[in-house]
């Protein structure tokens, strides 16, 4: 009897301690929804500048300060092609004018008037540079042609991706921007329209997998949160063609976020698509 009573009170003890290590083990990750308010994170550039990170283009700063990337290259002197390289400090808005009084020269001192004299004289004389330097600048000034390409015509748009629309374009301030079109993962997302990839990345916090088309001088679409990107930065895309597969990247829910701006601000795709 006191052997059984022995085993008894073994198998007890045994039982009490896995019951209680299994209570300490932690809790499956995926009962933990710690993505839920993913969508909801969204990309502001606060001040006058920005400094340029690994990744970055000029299309992507001027998307997401919704800002023309014409003016943006404009107030920061960016030539064509926009080439920008990191820890570039991208002016966001044009600097204010500061007024200068002009210098009040007098005949009191002949220092001032010597000084003046000398300078008027490298004056005359930057003025009589050879021809060689007028023909120089002539050059720099000149418009270098530019190559009408196919995206350049007048633009058609189809849907990017099959699925159900389950969020709409909002034009309050804090509103949705965009479309949300929710399929399963993998599905096929499309170029809404003939144009240029001028981003290919996930470097926009709250987008994902991102991909920016560039359709013309006043035209971008964007096609966020993909599993998959299938194009390259500076590739030429056709309307149709297959260029990402969606996904879930930065958001609780399987869709693809498209969105259309024109001149840097987001209008409504829906005035758009047929």
């Amino acid at each position: 009897m006191n052997k059984k009573l022995t085993v008894y009170v073994t198998l007890f003890i045994s039982v009490l301690l896995f019951g209680c290590s299994s209570r300490d083990t932690p809790a499956p990750v995926s009962s933990l929804n710690t993505e839920v308010y993913a969508h909801h994170r969204t990309i502001n550039i606060n001040g006058t500048s920005y400094t340029v990170q690994k990744g970055d283009t000029l299309y992507s700063i001027a998307f997401s300060a919704q800002q023309d990337f014409r003016s943006l290259a404009k107030i920061n002197a960016i030539p064509a092609p926009y080439v920008i390289y990191p820890g570039q400090i991208i002016a966001l808005k044009k600097a204010a004018k500061k007024y200068k009084k002009p210098k009040k020269y007098t005949n009191s001192s002949k220092k001032s008037t010597v000084s003046i004299q000398k300078n008027n004289k490298k004056l005359k004389k930057e003025l009589d540079q050879p021809k060689q330097r007028e023909y120089v600048q002539k050059q720099a000034s000149k418009k270098l042609p530019v190559t009408k390409r196919s995206y350049t015509r007048k633009l058609s748009w189809i849907w990017p991706a099959e699925g159900k629309v389950t969020r709409r374009f909002a034009s309050r301030e804090n509103g949705y921007k965009g479309l949300q079109i929710t399929n399963k993962k993998g599905s096929t997302v499309l170029a809404a329209s003939h144009g240029t990839v001028v981003y290919a990345g996930n470097a926009l916090r709250g987008y994902g997998n991102l991909i920016i088309l560039k359709h013309n001088d006043d035209y971008l679409s964007a096609y966020a949160h993909n599993d998959k990107l299938l194009v390259k930065e500076k590739q030429e895309v056709k309307a149709g063609q297959k260029i990402a597969e969606m996904g879930s990247s930065d958001s609780s829910v399987t869709a693809l976020r498209f969105e259309i701006r024109y001149r840097g601000k987001a209008v409504n795709p829906v005035k758009y698509l047929p």
